[in-house]
């Protein structure tokens, strides 16, 4: 392999924009929940990236006049996050299926609003067979907003 080949490569598995992201998940609006994974290490670690606006179809009842990003959707832009993570890890082969196993120590430290851009923090704490563990934090501007402890399993059909 050339040296254009390898960083073709290399470029592949630390990031994964909008497109590729549609490509291993199946969420879709209004449910996809990242805009952009960056500082993909195979499984092991990555950061999504979601950029909050007030266009957002939660926002119209939680809360109105105060909106505020439901703490389940942060939750949830962690374990999307950590979906991407893995599909990289065996090659970009999405899964059939993904079943949410666990939510632990799930902490909510300051609200999210509009304008915002949450950076999830995605750090793989153990893989044995098809189920993945993570731990999250959901960072804006520096500050930790929530963090979490995830698992999933991964089926394949």
């Amino acid at each position: 392999m050339d040296g254009a080949d390898e960083t073709m490569d290399k470029a592949v598995i630390e990031a994964a924009d909008i497109k590729r992201i549609l490509e291993y998940l199946p969420h879709r609006y209004p449910f996809l929940m990242i805009d952009r994974v960056v500082d993909i290490d195979n499984d092991s670690s990555g950061v999504g990236i979601k950029n909050v606006t007030i266009n957002e179809p939660q926002f119209q009842g939680h809360f109105p006049g105060e909106p505020v990003m439901p703490g389940v959707l942060l939750i949830e832009g962690m374990a999307q996050t950590a979906g991407v993570l893995c599909v990289v890890a065996q090659g970009g082969d999405a899964p059939s299926l993904v079943y949410f196993m666990t939510i632990d120590k799930a902490k909510f430290r300051r609200p999210v609003v509009p304008g915002d851009v949450v950076r999830y923090h995605m750090t793989k704490e153990r893989h044995r067979g098809n189920v993945w563990r993570f731990h999250g934090e959901a960072i804006v501007d520096g500050t930790v907003v929530a963090q979490a402890d995830v698992s999933a399993m991964i089926v394949r059909e």
